[in-house]
């Protein structure tokens, strides 16, 4: 008997939304590039093993996660090709590198001498930092560059680094985009004339291939765009996606409804009270599931029937109230959506992010593990 899965609370991935979203990205690559998607952080809480999977039968084969960890996960599913580690590996983890075939990110020379003095051959891409001062190390510092490369137990496949105004929208913002691309490619290309191989290179992220394909590279690393939300409300418009279909959908049961006379409260500090005839629905689902605690209060909303259902009260770890005061017939066992279509209702990623003051990348992140994911 196969597991149910649409118990207490979980999250639907629509197949044929990632599918499109796959071919509509695939038709913005400029020649000689490929999607490199993004499954950190689980996908961006969709599961990093069912959309790797889905990827990986639509001919993808390369991923980048951001630690060795993960990467161990996907290998473990079955997942082939490349698998770049982007962040930090802790040396007692260089074995997972070498065990799930796994290519990690040489962040600067000091820890690329690290991996080297391991003895082992690692393949690696090199990080070069153009102007983001995160990780990488300084494009203007060639010689430093020349000796990563000469790291004889360093096996370089790749070449990148990370434009962090993509998104933006003002003039300065692209204008300092330009300037990471300029800076990127004359390294590249001095280290190049020195002889030196630098691989595959990648510079787009979601942000910069849906508005600059012309920046090209070998691999355009997309996160957000795949799963088929933008950072922020209006960006879609912007930026021309408006194309792109949401992949994930989080559900809910009702799990009892609840009568209250005028003047009675409920949650914690009984901080909703009631002023009139009212009927609290109890959603099994909560801040442990990374439901974002802000929208109670009234801030956010779940969708019954069709219709909004005000989110009441504090969300609590494992529960949240909802007023279906003047929603008819809701019942125990209902399914209430906190993300996705219920009729002609829908709230989205964004929509969340815009009532808690952050972004939709995080809001899908944080996620919870219990939550059942089925890609259908």
């Amino acid at each position: 008997m196969p597991e149910f899965w649409k118990g207490r609370a979980w999250i639907e991935l629509d197949r044929e939304a990632l599918r499109h979203n796959v071919s509509f990205l695939r038709s913005r690559l400029p020649d000689g590039c490929e999607l490199m998607p993004a499954v950190k952080a689980n996908a961006y809480g969709h599961s990093a093993v069912l959309i790797a999977q889905e990827c990986e039968r639509l001919g993808i084969r390369a991923f980048c996660v951001a630690t060795a960890q993960e990467g161990a996960e996907l290998r473990r599913a079955g997942i082939g090709g490349e698998i770049l580690v982007l962040g930090y590996t802790h040396p007692q983890e260089f074995p997972l590198l070498l065990r799930y075939g796994l290519t990690q990110t040489a962040l600067d020379l000091p820890y690329a001498e690290t991996l080297n003095s391991w003895g082992q051959t690692i393949r690696v891409h090199i990080k070069i930092d153009t102007g983001m001062h995160r990780l990488g190390e300084c494009c203007e510092h060639l010689e430093t560059l020349q000796k990563i490369l000469d790291c004889r137990n360093l096996h370089v496949t790749g070449t990148f680094t990370h434009l962090c105004t993509a998104d933006g929208v003002s003039a300065e913002d692209q204008e300092f985009l330009m300037v990471q691309c300029r800076s990127f490619y004359k390294t590249v290309n001095q280290l190049e004339r020195l002889g030196y191989n630098c691989g595959k290179l990648h510079l787009m992220s979601s942000y910069a291939l849906l508005r600059h394909p012309e920046i090209g590279g070998n691999y355009a690393r997309v996160g957000i765009a795949l799963y088929g939300v933008l950072s922020v409300k209006g960006d879609a418009d912007r930026f021309g996606s408006e194309q792109l279909r949401s992949v994930l959908s989080l559900k809910a049961r009702v799990a009892l409804v609840r009568d209250l006379v005028p003047g009675e409260g409920a949650g914690y500090g009984l901080q909703f009270r009631a002023d009139r005839n009212t009927k609290l629905a109890v959603l099994s689902i909560g801040y442990a599931d990374g439901l974002p605690r802000k929208l109670g209060g009234g801030i956010g909303a779940a969708l019954l029937h069709g219709r909004r259902a005000p989110i009441v009260g504090r969300i609590c770890m494992d529960q949240t109230l909802v007023d279906v005061t003047d929603i008819p017939a809701v019942s125990p066992g209902d399914v209430a959506v906190l993300i996705g279509r219920s009729g002609t209702q829908e709230l989205t990623t964004c929509d969340l992010a815009e009532q808690t003051g952050t972004i939709s990348n995080e809001i899908l992140s944080r996620l919870g593990g219990r939550l059942k994911r089925m890609l259908q």
